[in-house]
């Protein structure tokens, strides 16, 4: 009984990531297309060719691995889209872009047929049982050279026609920044951003030096009360306790170092005299080294 169990719930979850995957598949949307690219994006071949920009309008990673690409209504899977390439993998809101250039040998996203400017062109993506249609849009005739026809908004919107393209982007971008431009009126100068700057600053040194005169004083406090504490255990401790002046600790630090460096034997102005510790001058150490007296002739 168990096990039977066991088997429904696994088979249930299989239905239900089917079920997400489908899902995740259907919010794909065609963004944006170029039909006649003279001067524009080109592919890994520096070849100039339409193109189409599909987009994943979903919170969630989409594999077009599987899913078709037509441009006729009566045979939907026309280009089937290969699986296994990890490029057919749309991020959450990103875009992939398909070359309209009837030449499929050149990789995945070169697909199998081509556009006719003279006339309208219809774009169609089939989900991968070749029957459910997740979008399709009809370019109008006529379109002009590095003009693309897009949605106003990605994966949403009306569709418009587009001056500056914008492949594997977004299609409405920012090209001014709205704060720079508010300044350029507003300040032009720059001199409210300098004072603006100026009192930020002295502001933050003011509260600094609030902060550590109320630490030294309380650091006083604590020392005072540990002496009347000091005081009236009878421990007699002086009233300048604590606050020994820095010349006490420089000549501290500065005897400590001397002693030990040793940094007076090693100063060229010093001269040291030292006791030796022989009792004979290493001079004279050399009568051990005969083997005999020597002896005067005459």
């Amino acid at each position: 009984m168990t096990n039977k169990k066991f088997g429904v719930l696994l088979l249930l979850m299989l239905f239900f990531a089917m079920g997400a995957q489908a899902q995740l598949t259907t919010s794909v949307r065609i963004n944006e297309v170029l039909v006649v690219n003279e001067e524009n994006f080109m592919d890994d071949y520096g070849h100039r060719h339409p193109w189409i920009e599909l987009y994943n309008n979903s919170a969630g990673t989409v594999d077009l691995g599987g899913c078709f690409l037509t441009n006729d209504k009566n045979n939907p899977t026309m280009y089937v889209i290969p699986k296994g390439d990890v490029q057919t993998k749309i991020p959450p809101y990103q875009q992939a872009l398909f070359w309209v250039d009837k030449e499929e040998q050149r990789g995945t996203f070169h697909v199998n047929f081509a556009f006719d400017p003279t006339q309208d062109n219809y774009i169609a993506l089939y989900d991968s049982d070749g029957k459910t249609l997740i979008d399709e849009v009809t370019i109008p005739a006529g379109q002009k050279a590095d003009i693309s026809y897009g949605r106003s908004a990605d994966g949403a919107g009306e569709w418009i026609n587009f001056t500056r393209v914008t492949p594997k982007a977004n299609n409405i971008t920012q090209n001014t920044n709205e704060k720079v431009e508010n300044f350029q009126v507003n300040d032009s100068w720059g001199i409210g951003m300098t004072i603006t700057a100026m009192a930020v600053v002295f502001l933050g040194l003011c509260i600094l030096y609030l902060i550590f005169k109320q630490i030294g004083n309380a650091s006083i406090r604590a020392s005072q009360k540990r002496a009347q504490k000091a005081a009236a255990s009878g421990v007699k401790v002086s009233e300048n306790a604590g606050q020994e002046s820095g010349e006490i600790f420089a000549a501290i630090s500065m005897a400590l170092y001397e002693i030990s460096d040793d940094n007076h034997d090693i100063e060229n102005t010093v001269l040291t005299i030292r006791k030796v510790q022989r009792r004979y001058s290493p001079w004279s150490s050399k009568i051990y080294s005969l083997r005999e007296t020597p002896v005067l002739k005459k």
